[in-house]
C-alpha cells in the first residue's frame, strides 16, 4: 500500500511539475491522473494493490473535504458580501448543467432507438 501512495504521490508531482513547466491552465494533480489513467490503459490493466489502494483513499473521501471547509470558513466575511453573486454562479451553472444534460441523454436516446430500428427486419 505504502508503494501505491508513493506512485499516486509521484504522478501528482509530475503533474505539478508538468503545469509548472508547460504553464498549462489545468491543475496539476488532473495531469497526474491522467497520466496515471494513460499508463492503464498502456498497460491494460490496473495493478490490484493501486485498486485496493484507491478503493482505501475513496472509502474516507470524506475526510479530504475538511481543509475545504476550513478554507470556505476563513473567507467567511467575503462569501456573506458576495453571496448574491456566488448564488447566482450556483443556479445558473446547475440549470446549464441540467439542461445539457437533459439535451444529450434525449440526443442519445432518439440515437439508440434509431439505430433499433434499422436493426429490426
Amino acid at each position: 500500500m505504502l508503494l501505491d501512495l508513493f506512485l499516486l504521490l509521484a504522478f501528482q508531482l509530475l503533474g505539478e511539475l508538468l503545469v509548472f513547466l508547460l504553464a498549462l491552465p489545468v491543475p496539476g494533480p488532473v495531469v497526474g491522473l491522467v497520466l496515471l489513467f494513460a499508463l492503464c490503459l498502456i498497460r491494460r490493466r490496473v495493478p490490484a494493490t493501486l485498486e485496493t489502494t484507491a478503493r482505501a483513499l475513496l472509502a474516507h473521501l470524506s475526510l479530504l473535504f475538511v481543509p475545504a471547509g476550513v478554507g470556505v470558513m476563513l473567507h467567511f466575511a467575503r462569501i456573506a458580501t458576495e453571496w448574491p453573486a456566488i448564488l447566482a454562479a450556483l443556479v445558473l451553472s446547475t440549470w446549464i448543467a441540467v439542461a445539457v444534460s437533459g439535451r444529450l441523454f434525449a440526443a442519445l436516446l432518439a440515437r439508440t432507438r434509431a439505430s433499433a430500428a434499422e436493426d429490426r427486419p
